[in-house]
Formats: C-alpha cells, sequence, structure tokens
C-alpha cells in the first residue's frame, strides 16, 4: 500500500475537524422553525448547509409532503421525466478484507471467483441483449487476483457491449485511476461505508480496507484523475444515519467545489442480509430514508441519486419522479450470476423484478426508463 497523501486539500483534513457524535447533536437539535426557515430559503433556492441539516431532523417529518412536493419540483426542473437504468456486474467475489458485515468478507468460506474473459463476455451479451447500456462493475478488495491489468482489460472487453462502464472497487491511485479511464471508464462509485472513525475500525478487522483514511481521500484522487461521474454514499445501519448524512453532505460539497469536472451522485444503501452472523444492524425506517433522500435532493440540486434493488419494489416504485435519477434492475450480486454461475452473493437484493417490469412501472409512473444517455468520444 502507498503512502497517505498529506494534501491539505483533500476531505481527510477537513474530516478530521468535525466529531460524529457532535454531529448527530446538532441536527437533533433542529427546530420546527429552522424546518420552516430552510424550506423557505429552498424555495428561493439558497442552499445553505444548515439548511440540508434542518431537512435531515427528525422535525423534518412534520413537513415531509412539503419537502416531497419540492423535491419533486427541482428534479423535474433539472431532470426532467427520465429515469436512467443500470445493471451491476460483479467480476469477483475474491477479499482478502474483513468486514463483518459483508458476504464476500475473508472470513466467510465460500465459492471464490473471479471472471474470466470467457465469462466475462458471456455476462455483458446476456445485459446488453436485455437493453442494458450502463454498466456497474464491482469486485471484492483481493489485489492479487483483480489487479489493474486486469480490470482495465474488463473495461475494454465491457466497451465493446456498453455505453457507459463506471467502477465500483478498491480505492486506487490517481495514475491508477487514469488509466482506469483511458481503458474506457467514465465513472467512480466508492462508498465509504461509515463515517464513524470508532464503528469503521471496529468491523473492518483485516486487510488494506482497514485504512479508512485511504479509502476517505480516494474520490479526491478519482477527482483528480477526471472521471466523468462520482459516487459517494454511506451504508445506512453501521451508525447513527444522521451522523452518516452530515458527513455524507459536507464529503459532496468538498468534491463538488474541488472537482469541476465530475459530476457528484449518491447511492444510499441499507443493510441487507448477508452470509455472516453480523447482526448489529440500525434499523433506518422508510420514512427516515426518503427524508434523508429529499434532504438530499433539496440541498444537491444537480447530483444524481441513485435507487438500488436493495430497496423493496413498493418503495421503489413510490421514489420514482420524487428525487431518484437512476436505478438498478435485474440484479444479480455475485459473479456469473447473470449466467448462472454458483457463486454467493454479495447481499441479498429485495426487488428482483426484470428490467421489462421496472420499464414498464417507470412507464405508468408517466416518466421515460432511458437506458442510454451517454457515448464516449473517439478522438482522432
Amino acid at each position: 500500500m502507498k503512502k497517505i497523501e498529506d494534501n491539505p486539500n483533500f476531505f481527510l483534513n477537513k474530516f478530521n475537524k468535525y466529531n460524529f457524535d457532535d454531529s448527530v447533536e446538532l441536527i437533533l437539535g433542529t427546530t420546527k422553525t429552522e424546518v420552516e426557515i430552510a424550506l423557505h430559503n429552498a424555495f428561493l433556492k439558497k442552499t445553505e448547509f444548515s439548511n440540508y441539516l434542518a431537512f435531515l431532523s427528525p422535525n423534518a417529518d412534520f413537513y415531509l409532503e412539503e419537502m416531497a412536493k419540492l423535491s419533486k419540483e427541482i428534479t423535474l426542473e433539472r431532470f426532467g421525466k427520465t429515469i436512467q437504468l443500470y445493471a451491476p456486474i460483479y467480476l469477483s467475489n475474491e477479499c482478502r478484507s474483513s468486514c463483518l458485515y459483508c458476504g464476500f468478507s475473508y472470513e466467510n468460506k465460500i465459492n471464490r471467483i473471479t471472471l474470466n474473459e470467457k465469462q466475462l463476455k458471456k455476462e455483458s451479451e446476456i445485459l446488453a441483449g436485455k437493453g442494458f447500456r450502463h454498466i456497474l462493475i464491482l469486485t471484492g478488495e483481493d489485489y492479487s487476483k483483480t489487479p489493474l491489468d486486469y480490470i482495465c482489460n474488463s473495461i475494454t472487453i465491457l466497451r465493446e457491449y456498453f455505453s457507459s462502464v463506471s467502477i465500483e472497487i478498491y480505492p486506487m491511485e490517481s495514475i491508477d485511476y487514469q488509466k482506469i479511464i483511458e481503458s474506457g471508464s467514465d465513472g467512480l462509485a466508492l462508498y465509504q461505508e461509515t463515517y464513524n472513525k470508532d464503528i469503521y475500525k471496529k468491523y473492518h478487522i483485516r486487510g488494506v480496507k482497514k485504512n479508512m483514511e485511504y479509502r476517505l481521500n480516494a474520490p479526491d484522487r478519482g477527482g483528480i484523475a477526471g472521471f466523468r461521474k462520482i459516487g459517494i454514499g454511506a451504508l445506512l445501519g453501521l451508525a447513527n444515519p444522521l451522523g452518516e448524512m452530515f458527513f455524507l453532505g459536507l464529503h459532496a460539497e468538498h468534491l463538488i467545489k474541488n472537482y469541476w469536472r465530475s459530476l457528484i451522485q449518491f447511492s444510499l444503501p441499507r443493510m441487507r442480509p448477508a452470509e455472516g452472523d453480523f447482526t448489529e444492524i440500525i434499523k433506518v425506517r422508510d420514512r427516515e430514508f426518503f427524508r434523508y433522500i429529499t434532504a438530499l435532493r433539496l440541498h444537491f440540486r444537480d447530483s444524481g441519486i441513485v435507487l438500488s434493488t436493495r430497496e423493496s419494489p413498493n418503495l421503489r416504485d413510490h421514489l420514482i419522479g420524487l428525487g431518484i435519477t437512476q436505478m438498478s434492475a435485474g440484479s444479480k450480486t455475485e459473479p456469473g450470476g447473470y449466467q448462472g454461475v454458483k457463486a454467493l452473493e454479495q447481499f441479498q437484493t429485495e426487488d428482483k423484478r426484470s428490467l421489462e417490469e421496472i420499464i414498464n412501472i417507470i412507464k405508468l409512473k408517466g416518466y421515460d426508463p432511458v437506458l442510454k444517455d451517454y457515448d464516449r468520444a473517439i478522438l482522432k
């Protein structure tokens, strides 16, 4: 592992100025009057960070209908009546890190698989045949089984089938991210899992992923490399979600300010059952979840918000038009899953409907399902 950068412009330096528990108390101290002021400011298109924190607070529940209405208006204004659809492709479940909440954790004795070129092409053919043109590739954290050359070669293969290829893999250096981009990838997704230092240390007990600071600075390195899209998020259910949302917003503001070439977007995955005996899950109710999504939309008007198949069909259907801009469909969370390879899934999906079914629901809601909205320019 290379040395952590001592760069005063990276998020780590801002992150260290704040305390997780204090951020929770700050949000809990928000009054109804402060929520009302934040709503008024949102109508006036004022986006102070204090407004965002007010929308996160439990007292915002009393104004959720007004927040939802404004969120819908902002989404329509900024993104139109469109929902972009994508699918994940798991290249590997090989992992040398022990994350107690993850099905791929090194401690779990599972069948480990890394797709070869033939298997990857088969996965690609199946998904492209269904109509997908936006793909997110994922791996575990085993640098030896999925090195940079393997990732770049996989992207080169995927570019033959798909218009947009994003990555959600282990953190890299900027120079490595540049090679990823040169291979044909346009997007980086890297979720911090939790912004709580103590919880992060408690649940990451082995491997490279123990290094919280290196992961925290990875979106900065992706911004320097020049990804078109950078996705950040927290895995809701590991620590107090109010603290997670505080730091997620802080992180996003930092990235937006420093990397103008990149579109910053969000995902809020909630904990789902997975292999292992992890049970220390903080439950995040649907109403809370919706409040967080609405807070993001009211404050980060131009940022995409992604909703995965972790969520139930009923919730996903109701969130169409209320802040969400991207949805996955027909997801398999194990390598080779689309072609029937027997491997352990990273987590259990909740929405198991096909792409066709999701498209029909989006249309019934009066929205336009988008399978392709991007092409990479070829400069000669």
